[in-house]
């Protein structure tokens, strides 16, 4: 057993195997220690975050240490059965790779009766351990940018079954009409951790008339109330997204915590208007935005500092500033100029959006596709009535950091770890030595980097999937980061270098494209020693 650091605040324990990694989470669901806020099960890791104000790595390690791996869960009473076309384009490489006839290599796969391990990459997305070993086969080697939804397929000991279309690397070996993930369905997904699942071949049995899912009603529309106040918008040259602290809670269903980027930016701009810290905001990306209010309202504007016009109706053009609290009145219509530094600002209105939540959280996941539609141009946005207990405040003090623009170098503090030692002296020499080009290919999962020195590996070993964090430099084959954000896979299968801290996850979160990121190590690689009794 290996204590492996992560950030501040979060710490990955490595296991000998599954069964070990699956006993250590069941022993700190049963009996939990206090100060833990969350945990990530994956093929030989348990990730675990902890509130360091209650807890620390090195006693969080000591209580682990003494727990017993011997127990095993008792299989579930829950049966899946999952109907399969197998015409998958991998399946004859299966073959290929097993040494099995196509033919046998299908009815392996459906005489198997798997367990749904851990769920993680995608919502709905269940790592499915137990089948006939002879089916255990490599990921391909150069991954596809896009699975569809729906197919099953199997990478080392796993199966699974792609619940949205997304890359991968799996072996595709048929595909299912089965729905994977659905919100309308409670739980959203069908894998559960430890269900049982068996897959049957549609060639030789149709799915029974008695299978039919039943049909859940759409949820109710909000009433629209006349006298409601309303935005709409005249102008989204990129969607923007509504955010608000995050989503957690749902990591048994593979869904990652999201939220906003700037999350420091977005309870400033609640601050200014009165709402409460976590009220979801619009996110907004480089400015552009613009929208008519029917009302009276109050709105601020953080983060990156959009320039700020307003036209009322008679035609009169004034100005506002960001950070404080900003009037409208009916027929106001309000447009936000490109941000000359930065890259994400924060609008918020006094009462607070109409927004649904889902799953706990009115946060938009870019990548799980969980949350609330991207507000586009003709998007009418209702505004809460209840304001009579707010109250307004303008900000005084700067923000916690300078705003960077195109071009400028960024220095974020990293934490060494969790897989530090992956790569060669050199590797680790050239992550903090030369400064990183943030691409155009980046966005609210990933910043993705590019450097003139690759970052060296030991070897070209598989990682097995194990859960990743908020900050996480990913390391692809390639050698060229990837800088995770919000929206992240909740685990992956390239080793991480280093995670960058957590007081610095905001100011990630504002670098523009074409600026440059230097990382500086604050701590060196080391694992994680149990506290003394």
């Amino acid at each position: 057993m290996r204590f492996l650091p992560v950030n501040l605040t979060t710490l990955l324990v490595e296991l000998a195997d599954l069964d070990e990694t699956l006993a250590l989470f069941a022993s700190l669901d049963t009996d939990p220690v206090e100060g833990i806020e969350d945990m990530v099960p994956a093929a030989r890791t348990l990730m675990i975050r902890f509130r360091p104000e209650r807890l620390t790595a090195e006693r969080l390690a000591s209580e682990i240490a003494i727990r017993d791996l011997s127990a095993r869960a008792a299989p579930s009473d829950r049966l899946v059965e999952i109907p399969v076309h197998y015409n998958g384009e991998d399946l004859g490489d299966v073959a290929a790779l097993t040494g099995l006839s196509v033919e046998e290599v299908i009815r392996r796969h459906v005489e198997s009766t798997f367990t749904v391990a851990f769920c993680g990459f995608a919502p709905g997305f269940g790592y499915l351990v137990g089948g006939d070993p002879a089916l255990q086969v490599p990921r391909r080697q150069s991954p596809r940018t896009r699975i569809p939804a729906g197919s099953v397929a199997l990478a080392g000991a796993f199966s699974g079954v792609y619940p949205q279309a997304s890359p991968g690397g799996w072996q595709i070996i048929g595909t299912t009409p089965e729905k994977m993930w659905d919100l309308l369905r409670d739980p959203p997904a069908l894998f559960q951790p430890g269900y049982r699942v068996r897959f049957f071949d549609l060639e030789k049995r149709s799915v029974p008339a008695s299978d039919t899912r039943i049909n859940v009603p759409d949820a109710p529309q909000a009433e629209v109330v006349a006298e409601a106040v309303t935005l709409k918008v005249l102008a989204a040259p990129m969607p923007a997204l509504f955010q608000d602290l995050g989503r957690f809670g749902q990591t048994g269903q593979g869904v990652s915590s999201s939220g906003a980027l700037d999350r420091g930016a977005l309870r400033a701009a609640n601050r200014v208007v009165g709402n409460a810290a976590g009220t979801p905001c619009l996110e907004i990306i480089l400015g552009g935005f613009s929208f008519e209010t029917s009302g009276r309202a109050v709105m601020a504007l953080t983060g990156a500092p959009c320039p700020i016009s307003i036209r009322d109706a008679s035609g009169r053009t004034i100005t506002a500033e960001t950070y404080h609290p900003i009037s409208l009145e009916p027929g106001d219509v309000v447009t936000l100029g490109e941000a000359p530094r930065g890259m994400r600002s924060y609008l918020a209105i006094r009462g607070g959006f109409q927004v649904k939540p889902v799953l706990g959280s009115a946060s938009t996941d870019t990548l799980a596709v969980v949350g609330p539609d991207p507000v586009v141009k003709g998007a009418v946005l209702m505004v809460e009535n209840e304001t009579a207990r707010l109250t307004s405040v303008s900000l005084t003090e700067a923000p916690a950091f300078g705003f960077p623009a195109s071009g400028e170098i960024v220095t974020l503090d990293v934490i060494m770890g969790p897989r530090s030692d992956w790569f060669t002296e050199a590797g680790i020499a050239s992550l903090s030595g030369q400064p990183w080009q943030v691409t155009q290919q980046s966005n609210r999962v990933g910043i993705r980097l590019s450097g003139e020195t690759a970052l060296e590996r030991r070897d070209k070993a598989e990682l097995p999937s194990e859960g990743t964090a908020t900050g996480a430099i990913q390391v692809p084959h390639s050698g060229q980061p990837v800088l995770f954000l919000a929206d992240h896979p909740l685990t992956g299968g390239y080793p991480v270098i280093a995670t960058v801290a957590e007081y610095h996850l905001d100011l990630a979160g504002q670098i523009p494209i074409n600026a440059q990121i230097r990382f500086r190590p604050v701590t060196t690689f080391a694992d994680v020693r149990r506290a003394r009794a």
